[in-house]
């Protein structure tokens, strides 16, 4: 396996464009659990057509990618189906029921990634 380190280098205007998909993404994982307390009959598959929703009603949402929009949703559903396990297990204590998201650091992009350049930057 290669790995390469290197030191990236930004602008600010790139600095403003990661924090803002960073909190793009916050508020729809924290909008598709607030769908998911609100209607109890819905699934996985309810929340990802929800961020296609988003998208279309705030227009800061559909600068995001569609896969991180769906991945951000798709986190909130591991947290509830995480919740929905511990209390069918009967785990002891907190049975961790999902929170709302104050602090987020992350952006996952799925396939559409990253790419090093053939001169590796």
């Amino acid at each position: 396996m290669l790995v390469f380190e290197f030191k990236a280098y930004r602008k600010p205007e790139q600095f403003n464009a990661v924090n803002e998909a960073i909190r793009t993404v916050q508020f729809i994982r924290n909008k598709a659990l607030r769908f998911w307390m609100d209607n109890k009959k819905v699934d996985k598959f309810d929340r990802n057509k929800y961020s296609a929703v988003l998208a279309k009603e705030f227009p800061f949402c559909d600068q995001l990618n569609s896969m991180a929009r769906q991945s951000s949703a798709e986190r909130a559903w591991s947290a509830i189906s995480r919740f929905y396990d511990n209390c069918k297990k009967k785990i002891a204590g907190k049975k961790g029921f999902p929170q709302f998201q104050k602090d987020n650091r992350s952006v996952e992009y799925k396939t559409s990634g990253w790419k090093l350049a053939s001169d590796r930057k």
